[in-house]
């Protein structure tokens, strides 16, 4: 009562009755008047049913025990589950025809009803939506504070030198493109960075989210609202070294999946606390950051870095993929091996890294849900 949590209730059916029974009915009465006049709060809690297959129904029980059905129930685990209500038994759009022979149209209709994510509109963030869009995704959510600017024409897809001359936002550009293509059901633009918290809000009730940022503090913020909201996250990450006159040392980067209650990009080692300090003091405070820095207290705080369009698309298809495969499992490795990929084009090479230790920082806030102040975290 003190987190406003709620209690789920779960049993199984040992038959593909598909349905609660009177009996459910009579022990959901039974169990949740107690739990109601426990916690008396007025906030519903939540009964479920297994069925023998796996899939899952829900409802809700009311202060007044009155039974609510469970629109969607995910699961947000290596293989990613999802069981509606109602099923969509519409006709699959001509577009979507070839998708649905390659993953069929139980799993083409899914996608058609995720409400997808994506944070940064930048390289990786710019190929993440376009290839949603195609895909046909049924809702998209685009945050990005910043506005075009000529220096990202040159790896932001359906970008345009007018778009850079009117400093148009780049989740507008974004959003103008995919609704031109008529692909997807609706698109949400949100000029405001992931630390406000109207994009929180609105970023909390996707089914997916990806991170296509370059800042610690911003793929950490991402982590921690993923973890807050049981919502899987996709982080995308490229990393280009060069000498600026044709010397190239390295052209990788990193597609992390991250499962609430797991580890995160913090315990993975991508980023150090440290790090965390450096970027959110030079987001809050620049000028003590550019103290710091000039006093050596700040290493490794780069402001801009090569980037390539094609490398940007790579890391963008690498993590579309792994979701395809965690909707519609084809690999043949399982998708827990899988949960931190790298690729390496000086060496050749894609590489599946052990997974990290669970983090201990993020472990206590699995499911939280809303507090005050959001994510438990001075923004």
């Amino acid at each position: 009562m003190a987190k406003h949590l709620a209690v789920l209730k779960i049993h199984s059916h040992p038959t593909e009755f598909a349905d609660f029974s009177r009996t459910d009915d009579h022990s959901d009465r039974e169990l949740f008047a107690s739990l109601h006049g426990w916690t008396d709060d007025g906030l519903p809690h939540a009964s479920a049913v297994m069925m023998e297959g796996g899939d899952i129904i829900g409802r809700f029980v009311t202060l007044d025990l009155e039974f609510l059905p469970v629109d969607r129930i995910a699961v947000a685990g290596d293989d990613l589950l999802f069981f509606d209500r109602a099923a969509s038994s519409s006709p699959l759009p001509p577009a979507q025809l070839r998708t649905a022979q390659a993953f069929g149209q139980k799993t083409t209709r899914l996608f058609s009803a995720l409400t997808v994510g994506v944070v940064g509109g930048s390289g990786t963030g710019s190929w993440t939506i376009e290839q949603l869009n195609r895909l046909g995704v049924g809702r998209l959510i685009e945050a990005d504070p910043d506005v075009m600017e000529h220096k990202n024409l040159n790896r932001i897809i359906n970008s345009r030198r007018a778009d850079a001359q009117a400093s148009r936002p780049k989740v507008a550009v974004l959003a103008d493109a995919v609704r031109a293509t008529g692909l997807v059901r609706e698109v949400i633009p949100i000029q405001k960075s992931c630390f406000h918290p109207d994009a929180i809000q609105e970023l909390a009730g996707c089914d997916v989210l990806f991170g296509c940022m370059d800042t610690h503090d911003g793929r950490d913020l991402l982590n921690r609202l993923a973890t807050f909201y049981c919502i899987p996250l996709f982080d995308l990450g490229v990393h280009l070294e060069a000498d600026g006159n044709g010397g190239v040392s390295a052209v990788c980067g990193s597609v992390h999946y991250l499962l609430p209650g797991g580890s995160s990009l913090l315990s993975r080692g991508v980023y150090t606390p440290a790090d965390l300090r450096a970027a959110a003091l030079r987001r809050t405070n620049p000028e003590q950051f550019q103290a710091e820095q000039e006093e050596g207290y700040i290493k490794r705080a780069r402001v801009n870095s090569p980037a390539v369009v094609s490398v940007n698309g790579l890391c963008a298809t690498l993590a579309i993929n792994d979701l395809l495969a965690r909707l519609h499992p084809f690999r043949n490795d399982p998708n827990s091996a899988l949960r931190w990929q790298t690729f390496d084009l000086v060496n050749t090479a894609l590489t599946s890294n052990p997974d990290g230790p669970p983090c201990r920082v993020l472990a206590k806030y699995v499911g939280r849900g809303n507090m005050n102040p959001p994510l438990d975290s001075v923004l």
